[in-house]
């Protein structure tokens, strides 16, 4: 018996490097043993059983060409962090989007707050997964946080550019800022930062094994995005014993809990630096942050997505046998 066909759509492919790839990518090897699986930037009427479309607006040409041509067959929609947070509420091409799927699926608790009843109605939850990767070499000379993201607006870089210069002249805390630049004016912004603040350092975009290394030698992972559907990187950080330091946004709240100890308030360098210094300061503060995140690792598991990605697609090809069915 033939496998079934799946087309997983994603705007974004290997050489971005970013959370879409890396989801798409994962779920391709997931779905791999049931079906065969292509992972393309868009849909173009090639046969498949099912659509799984990564964000509502950059894949909305797919998503409406599919519906158009087999109204009756499963799409499923991941929503991103700039379709829950931004575009949702202004884009009709989203709007659209998000009504010819037959399934919707978000990446943390938080973002079914942000769905309309009918959306909700037919969303679930599928938390993202890493491999633990701990390292016990830790740096001696200098206490190490690392920010992992590209530079651009949705990640707020300079707030944690300001941050750094907010720190105590006799701090052992550095900065790793990695990212590659896809802002010119951020990138200028990080090189002056680099060259003026001892404290902050930007190594520019890294593959995916080198910037794992830092995270897992890291004191803390400093996380300050605007917006996120679920960050791969918060994921990676809890999976290597790494505590986060967040932004008190959605997209973070989902994945640590509503009542985690490490937010700061969303562009507030003042408060990001204050944190940093009491993390770097309190045995016992970065103790219990430690303590929050190995409470939510297994929630992060590979084996708990490769199930709920399954599943997903079982109630795809369901829904797909049903419409077959005569009424």
């Amino acid at each position: 018996m033939s496998k079934p066909h799946v087309c997983i759509v994603t705007p974004a492919l290997a050489s971005a490097n970013n959370g879409n790839w890396h989801t798409a990518a994962r779920w391709q090897r997931f779905l791999v043993p049931l079906a065969d699986v292509d992972v393309a930037q868009a849909w173009h009427g090639e046969p498949v059983d099912a659509l799984i479309a990564l964000h509502a607006r950059r894949s909305a040409d797919s998503i409406a060409r599919f519906h158009a041509a087999h109204p009756d067959r499963p799409l499923a929609l991941v929503l991103t962090g700039t379709d829950l947070y931004r575009d949702m509420a202004t884009d009709a091409s989203a709007q659209h989007s998000l009504e010819c799927a037959s399934h919707v699926i978000v990446l943390q608790d938080e973002a079914l707050q942000r769905l309309s009843a009918p959306a909700r109605a037919k969303a679930r939850v599928i938390v993202q997964s890493a491999t633990r990767w701990v390292r016990h070499d830790l740096a001696q000379r200098t206490f190490d946080f690392v920010a992992v993201g590209h530079l651009r607006d949705e990640k707020d870089p300079l707030t944690l550019m300001h941050a750094a210069r907010r720190l105590l002249a006799d701090s052992p805390i550095r900065v790793v800022h990695i990212g590659a630049a896809l802002d010119d004016g951020l990138g200028r912004e990080a090189q002056h930062a680099t060259a003026d603040c001892p404290r902050y350092h930007w190594l520019g975009g890294l593959p995916s094994e080198a910037t794992r290394r830092w995270i897992a030698r890291s004191r803390a992972l400093v996380h300050m995005s605007r917006m996120e559907g679920g960050a791969n990187v918060v994921i990676e950080a809890v999976r290597s014993h790494v505590p986060v330091l967040a932004s008190r946004i959605d997209g973070n709240v989902g994945l640590l809990g509503r009542d985690y100890d490490g937010y700061f308030e969303l562009g507030d360098a003042a408060a990001l630096a204050a944190l940093m210094q009491r993390f770097a300061a309190d045995p016992a503060f970065a103790a219990h942050l430690r303590a929050q995140c190995a409470l939510r690792e297994p929630r992060f598991a590979p084996a708990v997505e490769v199930a709920a990605v399954r599943g997903l697609l079982s109630d795809l090809l369901a829904s797909a046998a049903t419409e077959l069915l005569p009424q």
